[in-house]
């Protein structure tokens, strides 16, 4: 018996063990939920929302989190030698290339634009990059956080960046650079003569997460309820060797009709 308990003990023990996990993977998948129903929440907020000049929203390189997706508007130029690619960006089922150029202000400041993507050609660039209008120029952009430097530590050639790391771009620009902030382009006034590929309007899609965290509830509850079974399985089955199990009762056995005739007939002979 002291066994049995032991061994029923362990199998509760696990199955505790394996509900905090799955409270935790539930937890987790709840504040992913969370997350991105904030993010839908912000793009909903400001991804339409009038343009504003862009010192009314990043004064002095600070930009505050809850701007991502303004708007703004800038009027100045492009500094077009200045132009950088960055490599392996996914756009039309390629690896393509999105093209930052640094944009000056009015104001002294600049802020890096990305313009668009260009598919990779034959060689390590791509076959041709639309130049942006030159001159005085009116743009609008929607304000995107910066991105780190890859895990991996790939770099890139001189001419291209692994990704959009606003100091490492602001070091190879060499101008007073905002670091809290780029822009994605929207519109220019005068347009270009050739326009790039544009960019996608982020997704309302909330994602699995929400289902996910239900999911790893059940399956806490599950792990009780077949830990239940087995140890009821246990039980009625000692319970079985210990009382006996009862001989099946025997049907009576059915006479022939046909043999009942024939026995009729003998007794009359």
């Amino acid at each position: 018996m002291s066994n049995r308990l032991t061994r029923w003990g362990v199998y509760v023990l696990i199955a505790i063990g394996f509900a905090i996990a799955c409270v935790f993977l539930s937890n987790w998948q709840f504040e992913r939920n969370e997350s991105r129903a904030e993010q839908i929440a912000l793009v909903e907020q400001n991804y339409n929302a009038p343009a504003v000049p862009l010192a009314d929203v990043v004064a002095d390189d600070e930009f505050d989190p809850a701007d991502e997706w303004r708007p703004v508007t800038l009027q100045g130029e492009y500094l077009a030698d200045e132009q950088l690619l960055v490599r392996n960006r996914p756009h039309g089922g390629t690896s393509a290339f999105e093209v930052l150029v640094p944009f000056r202000d009015t104001d002294g400041r600049v802020l890096i634009v990305d313009r668009g993507w260009v598919a990779p050609g034959e060689g390590e660039l791509p076959d041709a990059v639309p130049s942006p209008p030159s001159g005085e120029v009116t743009v609008t952009v929607r304000l995107r956080p910066g991105e780190p430097l890859p895990g991996s530590g790939r770099g890139a050639p001189e001419g291209q960046v692994p990704t959009i790391h606003l100091p490492s771009i602001a070091d190879l620009v060499g101008d007073e650079v905002i670091t809290g902030a780029y822009g994605r382009l929207v519109e220019e006034q005068p347009a270009a003569d050739a326009a790039l590929g544009g960019f996608e309007s982020p997704t309302d899609d909330p994602g699995p997460h929400l289902s996910y965290a239900i999911q790893w509830i059940l399956f806490a509850i599950m792990g009780f309820i077949f830990i239940g079974y087995i140890i009821r399985t246990e039980i009625v089955k000692h319970r079985e060797e210990v009382e006996g199990k009862p001989a099946p009762a025997k049907a009576p056995k059915r006479r022939d009709r046909d043999a009942d005739a024939e026995d009729e007939l003998l007794d009359a002979r």
